[in-house]
C-alpha cells in the first residue's frame, strides 16, 4: 500500500458546505500495508524481501521507488493490469487528520496471479532460505485461502518460521502457523465473543480455543492500551502498555509483528520479545503517520524506563 499524506492550513469553512477547506501545502508518500512492516524490519538490520501484486499505475511506482531508496527487494512484486495499488491518503491540518479517503481494489487474485505470486515465494524461499516469512493480511484480495495453505505448505517444508498479522475474511485459513497475532477487535469478531473481562484467564481461554482450531504454536494478542498478551503451551503473560503522548496509532501492528518475528527467529525467549514489540508498538504511536521503529527509539526508550 502507498499510504499519502497532504498537509496545509485551515482558515475557513467551505461556503459550499459546513466543512473545514485546507489549503494543501505539502505532499508526502510513504510505504504502507506490507511494505511498512518490510521498512520496519530494515530498519531494526534484518534483510526483509516483498511478495506481493499492486496495480500496474502511479502508485506502484511510487511505491518501488520508496523501497529502492530504502534498499528493500521489490524483485517479489507483481503487477497486475487488472487491479489497482491501494492508496490511503490522509489530509492533516497542524497534525490532525481531517479526512481519509482510500482508493483500492479488493476482489481475490485471479488464477494467473495467485500462481505467479505462489511461484515467485516458492523461489525465494528456496533460493533464499528466510528465517521467518510474515503473512501480512489486509482482506485486499491478494492472500487468498488456497495461496496461505500453499505456502505454509511451502514453509513447513522448508523450515521456515511463519507469522501471521490476520484480518477477519481468512481469519481460520492459517492452520499450522508459529506465531498469530490479531488483536481484540479481531479476536471478538472472529471467534463472536464479547470476552468484557480482560485479564490472564480470559485470554488464556480464547487462546487455547484458536490454537483448537489453528494448531500454531504461539499466540500473541495486542491489547491497545492494555498492553499485550502472549502464550504457548509452556507459558503465557500479559504486558502492560506504557504509558505514551499518543499521536497515531496507525502502522503499530506493522512495528509489532515485524519486531515480534524478528525476535523469535533471532532465538529470543517469548515473554522478552513480547516486551520489546509491546515497548516498539507504542513507540511508533507517539509520532504522526506510518513510521518504523528504530533503534534510536528503542535506546531512548530502554534508558527512560
Amino acid at each position: 500500500m502507498l499510504d499519502v499524506y497532504l498537509r496545509g492550513s485551515v482558515n475557513r469553512i467551505s461556503p459550499e458546505a459546513p466543512v473545514p477547506v485546507v489549503s494543501v501545502e505539502e505532499k508526502e508518500e510513504r510505504l504502507g500495508g506490507a511494505a511498512n512492516v518490510a521498512l520496519n524490519i530494515k530498519s531494526l538490520g534484518a534483510i526483509p524481501i516483498i511478495c506481493s501484486v499492486t496495480g500496474a499505475d502511479d502508485a506502484s511506482k511510487s511505491i518501488r521507488r520508496i523501497l529502492k531508496s530504502n534498499k528493500i527487494d521489490s524483485g517479489g512484486m507483481l503487477q497486475a493490469p487488472d487491479r489497482i495499488t491501494t492508496v490511503k491518503t490522509r489530509v492533516l491540518s497542524r497534525s490532525h487528520q481531517m479526512l481519509r479517503y482510500d482508493s483500492e481494489l479488493t476482489t481475490e487474485l485471479n488464477n494467473e496471479e495467485e500462481q505467479w505470486l505462489l511461484k515467485k515465494i516458492t523461489d525465494v524461499i528456496t533460493r533464499e532460505k528466510p528465517a521467518a516469512l510474515i503473512f501480512e493480511d489486509y482482506n485486499k484480495g491478494v492472500l487468498t485461502s488456497k495461496l496461505i495453505s500453499a505456502v505454509i505448505a511451502v514453509c513447513r517444508k522448508n523450515k521456515v518460521f511463519t507469522a501471521v498479522d490476520p484480518k477477519k475474511k481468512n481469519f481460520f485459513s492459517y492452520k499450522n502457523v508459529d506465531l498469530f497475532k490479531p488483536n481484540l477487535r479481531e479476536i471478538r469478531e472472529a471467534l463472536n465473543k464479547d470476552i468484557p473481562d480482560i485479564n490472564l484467564a480470559s485470554l488464556n481461554n480464547v487462546s487455547v480455543e484458536l490454537m483448537q482450531h489453528l494448531s500454531n504454536k504461539i499466540t500473541l494478542i495486542t491489547l491497545s492500551e492494555l498492553g499485550i498478551f502472549y502464550h504457548t503451551k509452556n507459558e503465557k503473560g500479559i504486558l502492560a502498555a506504557h504509558k505514551r503522548d499518543i499521536s497515531d496509532v496507525s502502522g503499530a501492528g506493522d512495528t509489532v509483528i515485524a519486531m515480534i518475528t524478528l525476535c523469535l527467529a533471532a532465538g529470543m525467549p517469548l515473554a522478552d520479545a513480547a516486551n520489546l514489540a509491546n515497548i516498539s508498538g507504542g513507540l511508533v504511536c507517539e509520532h504522526p503517520g506510518v513510521v518504523p521503529v528504530t533503534f534510536s527509539m528503542l535506546q531512548k526508550a530502554m534508558i527512560a524506563g
